[in-house]
């Protein structure tokens, strides 16, 4: 299954934007326990009680339509410093930051790749690693993050 589930997201993200937040994306894992992660965003930020509410909601709204067979764990959450990316405006959004990329099925023996996103470019999400340009399609990704930029949060003296 992919990690965002387009079916997931078309069915939470009314619940979520009514509340005033805009979602970022979902995922979903398999493994004994299910765990269906919301992460959500606000430009003023997210604290916990924005997470609850939202977590009631999208619960609330689970339980009537009940998409997911089995036992799962729902976390809603902000995306942080280490925002995943998921859609093709995401890699648009963000290009310019370091990202790190996981892909589903090894390319040139190689899952993993970090460099500077480029954006997108026919289609396809571009990122300049070490190794030259990279270009993969946004099914080939199984999880792409921003790689945090602490420099700039430390304090001066510190």
């Amino acid at each position: 299954m992919p990690r965002e589930s387009a079916e997931l997201r078309k069915l939470i993200e009314p619940a979520v934007t009514a509340l005033g937040f805009e979602l970022v994306g979902v995922e979903f894992i398999r493994a004994k326990r299910g765990m269906l992660r919301v992460y959500i965003d606000h430009e003023n930020g997210i604290g916990i009680d924005d997470c609850t509410a939202v977590s009631h909601q999208v619960s609330g709204l689970l339980d009537v339509e009940d998409p997911i067979r089995g036992e799962y764990a729902l976390e809603v959450s902000s995306p942080g410093l280490d925002r995943p990316l998921f859609r093709a405006r995401d890699f648009e959004r963000f290009a310019g930051h370091e990202i790190s990329l996981r892909l589903s099925l090894p390319m040139d023996g190689q899952r993993r790749f970090r460099g500077t996103l480029v954006g997108l470019k026919d289609d396809r999400v571009a990122v300049q690693t070490d190794a030259g340009e990279l270009l993969v399609g946004l099914d080939e990704i199984d999880q792409a993050r921003l790689v945090p930029d602490y420099s700039s949060h430390r304090t001066e003296g510190a």
